[in-house]
């Protein structure tokens, strides 16, 4: 357990430990994982990590290391351990003072008083630490909703552009129905014209060819008289 914690000290959720530093979330966490890999400690609420100073330099030191990042972190592991031997040899020290509690008054007083020092401090980083896991859970909370209300305005945005794509498709299909039908009607008209003027020229080489025969007959007639001659244009 991490007894390196000072009082008062200030606790960073994971986006916050990458504003401090100046790197992306994922890096924050890529660097966590790394840490804990060889053997570094962090406080944690559940799965999250909360990171302090002592953690936030640990990620300033991944961050700027020239050696490969579990070297880095071996080193980092080995300052932690020297900072908690040093925490511990303190509290070897205040629980031999406990066992040996002055019998002056004034001294008891003032050892008294430094437990209750101590013990005020730790319920500031108890409290500091509740508020900020309070305020990372109602951050989770807004970013789910945002999520939410984002995923919902994609999809309705696809849906009305689904509709419209859909509405034009038909506005073209039925545009185009109609100019098929306009062609197929002056095709007709066009074609009932072409017959027209078939069945004219028809009829006016049917008359004509009448005609030629009638007066290559009269020609050939003996003696025929101009009369009868003449009396084949009258026909």
């Amino acid at each position: 357990m991490r007894r390196d914690i000072q009082p008062n000290e200030r606790a960073f959720s994971s986006k916050e430990a990458a504003e401090e530093v100046g790197i992306a979330t994922p890096t924050v966490r890529k660097y966590g994982q790394i840490l804990e890999r060889n053997g570094y400690e962090f406080l944690k609420d559940g799965d999250r990590r909360i990171f302090v100073q002592s953690d936030i330099e640990a990620l300033v030191a991944l961050r700027d290391t020239d050696k490969p990042l579990d070297d880095t972190a071996k080193d980092l592991v080995h300052q932690q351990l020297e900072r908690l031997e040093e925490s511990n040899q303190s509290e070897i020290v205040v629980a031999d003072t406990y066992e040996k509690l002055p019998q002056d008054p004034n001294q008891l007083k003032e050892v008294l008083k430094f437990l209750v020092n101590e013990l005020a401090a730790t319920r500031e980083v108890n409290i500091q630490l509740t508020n900020d896991m309070s305020q990372l859970k109602t951050q989770v909370s807004r970013l789910q909703q945002d999520h939410h209300a984002i995923s919902s305005s994609i999809a309705n945005s696809a849906q009305k552009t689904n509709a419209k794509i859909e509405k034009l498709t038909e506005q073209q299909n039925t545009h185009y129905e109609s100019l098929l039908k306009q062609e197929q009607q002056s095709n007709e008209l066009l074609q009932n014209e072409i017959q027209k003027i078939r069945d004219e020229q028809l009829k006016e080489w049917h008359s004509q060819n009448e005609f030629n025969n009638r007066l290559e007959e009269a020609i050939q007639k003996p003696k025929v008289k101009w009369g009868g001659l003449f009396s084949i244009f009258q026909k």
